[in-house]
């Protein structure tokens, strides 16, 4: 045992605590031990009872023992003026704790939870690889047990980008070694381990114990630890100086009646010589001594009894008179009691106390989701079939105007990709149907498919019903984080406004978000500040621009009202927030494309008459039998790059810049080289990559 231990006992011997019998009461044994620092912290404590149980962390022995005087010296201490010296839980296998949010509510009602994470320090070696080592592990948890968790881990596939692990741990300390791949991103691995292995673990404080002399069991808070260790230590301190003053009392009393003999040593021998048996009795009438101090006479040899020195004797009585006089007036001072318990507790602080093992990061870091998850922004597509995938965008390099575009996704003969569009994992990607109802799903929980992949149903992620398809998707990193409205257009050129705020709680079946006339659907929703212009165009070549504000703010359950009127057959096909400076790309289903000013649509514009919703808009595009009718619009800036998707599947990649731009009534240029058969059926914008070189094609009118 540890030298410290001893403390545990110390004064065990001088009735400090009440003692009972043993299982078989052949002996009697403590009911409590005296613990001269509070061990209950110190150490901590687990057990299961019947309908209880108990788990006290283990806390540091200095810092434990300084708020026990601050309680001393400032009986109104607070839990804030506590935690100035009680930190937090202090582990023997040191660790990181995260944050103070679950002691503090430990410490305040003595439950909570602490968070503990592994120490690890990033290692560059070789030709810049990388290895995470773990020099210290959270508390209760095993080595081997660790290391053969992470391995299955790997081994199934569920933990990536390791390539290595192994132990190294020798007699300096512990050392695990993790090995990354060389395209491993180190951050996501690390919060990975923390996540799916005991690297990061809980513990969890129940700090319940017996009180009221062991016999009622309670939760308590720190300071009531604190008050119940003192006041049991004071009266150990009551036990133990009553104690010592009935064995000095009875010492000095020995002693009297030994000073009495000395005085008159010839008398004294002379009476028990005469006295045949009664010679207690004799000393005790003539000189009027107790039973016990005749007693002690007699117990002496007559030669030990001459033999006595008198000044150590009245020396001895002086000094038991001195401590005598001292404990009468300890017991009688509660203010002296405490200063000696003080005085006990600063020395074996000093003795044994030691510094802090255990680190405290004041941020919480609790792990999200998304913290596991590499942020990056990925390409979106969605089928008509309604089949769903992200790919990096990344995937998809940049092309010069008439390429032909790489493959996005395989899609059988009747299916073709119908939406496409741009997003970072993180954000929230918001799925609006043909009926009006809106559903909300994390980017990262779209799952990541192959370029050739045809991607997931979503019936097997959004809870749709029978018959009801996808037909606009919006995301946004925060609720009312950059808009904080939502502008929704209909196929039959209905337009609805509603603030984005409306969509803050979506339950997992959706909610309604737009009332719909029959025969008619929503094709476009686009997120606005509340000031923006907005674009509808049409399939026939059409165009209109008019204010947001020309529009109220609606309710979830409102239809919406006129924003365009159509011609005879003709349908909107897309919608756009027009912004000066900005340029609207407008393609057609055979490829053709080109960028127009915006200017060219806002009301009071170069050449444009003033606008109004619910007019029928001006030329958009000079539509040809070689061009095709305008299958999607976008608004894009010298800084973009645009994808053009085909119902094949095929996607091209270009600078929006290398798009020509021509007024509104034109034909434009070729930007893809569309597959006999099929048709260029969506647009998305994202940012923009360097291209390579391709062979530009002469524009036309």
């Amino acid at each position: 045992m540890s030298k410290i231990s001893d403390e545990l006992l110390r004064d065990i011997e001088k009735d400090t605590v009440d003692w009972t019998p043993n299982f078989d009461e052949t002996r009697k044994e403590p009911r409590v031990l005296p613990s001269r620092f509070p061990n209950l912290l110190v150490n901590g404590s687990s057990g299961i009872a019947v309908g209880m149980a108990t788990n006290i962390p283990p806390h540091n022995l200095t810092e434990v023992i300084n708020a026990c005087i601050c309680v001393l010296d400032n009986p109104e201490a607070e839990l804030t003026d506590l935690m100035e010296y009680i930190t937090g839980p202090d582990f023997p296998t040191k660790g990181i704790i995260m944050g103070r949010a679950g002691i503090r509510a430990a410490y305040a009602t003595g439950k909570g939870r602490v968070i503990i994470r592994a120490r690890t320090e990033i290692e560059e070696y070789g030709q810049s690889r990388i290895r995470i080592i773990v020099t210290e592990l959270p508390y209760m948890v095993n080595k081997r047990t660790l290391i053969e968790n992470i391995a299955n881990q790997v081994r199934d596939k569920r933990l990536d980008g390791i390539s290595g692990l192994r132990d190294e741990s020798d007699r300096n300390g512990m050392r695990i070694v993790i090995e990354l791949k060389k395209d491993a991103n180190t951050q996501v691995v690390l919060n990975r381990l923390f996540a799916q292995t005991q690297l990061q673990s809980s513990f969890a404080i129940n700090m319940l114990a017996l009180v009221q002399n062991q016999s009622q069991p309670k939760i308590l808070s720190l300071r009531h630890i604190l008050d119940e260790y003192l006041s049991f230590q004071q009266e150990i301190i009551v036990r133990r100086t009553q104690y010592d003053l009935k064995k000095a009392q009875d010492r000095a009393h020995l002693l009297e009646g030994l000073l009495i003999a000395q005085d008159n040593i010839d008398e004294v021998i002379r009476i028990i010589r005469e006295s045949y048996d009664n010679a207690k009795q004799n000393l005790m009438v003539r000189f009027g001594l107790s039973d016990i101090q005749a007693q002690a006479i007699l117990d002496m040899q007559l030669k030990r009894l001459q033999g006595l020195e008198k000044e150590k004797l009245e020396a001895e009585y002086r000094d038991l008179e001195e401590k005598i006089a001292y404990y009468k007036q300890l017991l009688a001072s509660e203010e002296m009691i405490k200063g000696v318990l003080k005085d006990e507790l600063i020395e074996i602080r000093d003795k044994y106390g030691d510094e802090r093992k255990t680190e405290i990061q004041d941020v919480e870091d609790d792990i999200d989701i998304e913290d596991l998850i590499e942020e990056q922004e990925c390409v979106y597509t969605l089928t008509h079939g309604g089949y769903i995938k992200r790919l990096p965008a990344s995937e998809y390099r940049a092309q010069g105007r008439g390429g032909r575009g790489v493959r996005a996704m395989a899609t059988r003969d009747e299916d073709y990709v119908e939406t496409v569009f741009t997003a970072s994992t993180h954000d929230y990607l918001f799925f609006f149907t043909d009926t009006g109802r809106v559903y909300r799903k994390k980017g990262y929980l779209i799952p990541e498919a192959g370029r050739n992949a045809k991607g997931t149903n979503i019936i097997n992620l959004l809870p749709v019903e029978q018959g009801e398809r996808v037909n606009a998707m919006v995301h946004a990193r925060e609720m009312r984080d950059d808009y904080e409205y939502l502008v929704m257009i209909t196929r039959n050129g209905t337009v609805k406004r509603m603030e984005i705020e409306q969509l803050k709680n979506i339950r997992n079946i959706g909610i309604r978000a737009l009332n719909l006339d029959e025969g008619d659907e929503l094709i476009s929703v686009r997120q606005t500040d509340g000031t923006a212009d907005i674009l509808i165009a049409t399939h026939d070549g059409y165009a209109i621009c008019f204010r947001e504000t020309d529009v109220r703010p609606m309710g979830r359950a409102a239809t919406g009202v006129r924003g365009i009127k159509l011609r005879r057959g003709d349908y909107c096909v897309g919608a756009a927030r027009a912004r000066e400076g900005g340029a609207l790309l407008s393609v057609t289903e055979n490829g053709y494309g080109k960028r127009t000013p915006i200017e060219e649509y806002l009301r009071g514009g170069e050449d444009a008459a003033p606008q109004k919703r619910g007019g029928m808009g001006l030329r958009n595009y000079n539509i040809t039998a070689k061009t095709g009718k305008v299958a999607d619009i976008k608004v894009v800036d010298d800084n973009d790059d645009v994808l053009l998707i085909s119902d094949d599947g095929t996607i091209i990649r270009m600078a929006a810049d290398s798009i020509s731009t021509f007024g509104r009534a034109t034909q434009g240029v070729r930007l893809m080289k569309v597959a006999e058969g099929a048709k260029v059926i969506s647009v998305a914008r994202t940012e923009k990559e360097e291209a390579e070189e391709s062979a530009e094609e002469t524009p036309e009118a």
